[in-house]
Protein backbone atom coordinates (compact mmCIF):
# COMPACT_ATOMS: atom_id res chain seq x y z
CA UNK A 1 0.00 0.00 0.00
CA UNK A 2 1.22 3.26 -0.33
CA UNK A 3 2.03 5.32 2.25
CA UNK A 4 -0.79 7.67 2.35
CA UNK A 5 -2.93 5.53 2.29
CA UNK A 6 -2.04 4.27 5.47
CA UNK A 7 -2.07 7.49 6.89
CA UNK A 8 -5.77 8.52 5.85
CA UNK A 9 -6.78 4.98 7.21
CA UNK A 10 -5.01 4.95 10.39
CA UNK A 11 -5.99 8.87 10.68
CA UNK A 12 -9.47 8.05 10.23
CA UNK A 13 -9.53 5.21 12.62
CA UNK A 14 -8.38 7.23 15.51
CA UNK A 15 -11.25 9.98 14.75
CA UNK A 16 -13.89 6.85 14.53
CA UNK A 17 -12.46 5.74 17.75
CA UNK A 18 -12.04 9.18 19.76
CA UNK A 19 -15.95 9.81 18.63
CA UNK A 20 -17.20 6.17 19.65
CA UNK A 21 -15.55 7.51 22.85
CA UNK A 22 -17.39 10.84 23.51
CA UNK A 23 -20.29 9.34 22.33
CA UNK A 24 -20.09 6.15 25.20
CA UNK A 25 -18.41 8.97 27.77
CA UNK A 26 -21.70 11.09 27.16
CA UNK A 27 -24.68 8.69 26.67
CA UNK A 28 -23.46 5.72 27.80
CA UNK A 29 -23.15 4.12 31.63
CA UNK A 30 -20.46 6.70 32.96
CA UNK A 31 -22.99 9.65 32.45
CA UNK A 32 -24.45 8.62 35.47
CA UNK A 33 -21.15 10.09 37.35
CA UNK A 34 -20.84 13.77 35.38
CA UNK A 35 -22.25 16.43 37.02
CA UNK A 36 -24.29 19.79 35.42
CA UNK A 37 -22.03 23.02 36.65
CA UNK A 38 -25.26 24.83 36.59
CA UNK A 39 -27.11 22.89 38.74
CA UNK A 40 -24.51 22.60 41.07
CA UNK A 41 -24.26 26.35 41.54
CA UNK A 42 -27.95 27.64 41.09
CA UNK A 43 -28.81 30.88 43.07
Amino acid sequence: MQPATVLIISVGAILIGITGFAIYTSFGPPAKQLSDPFEDHED
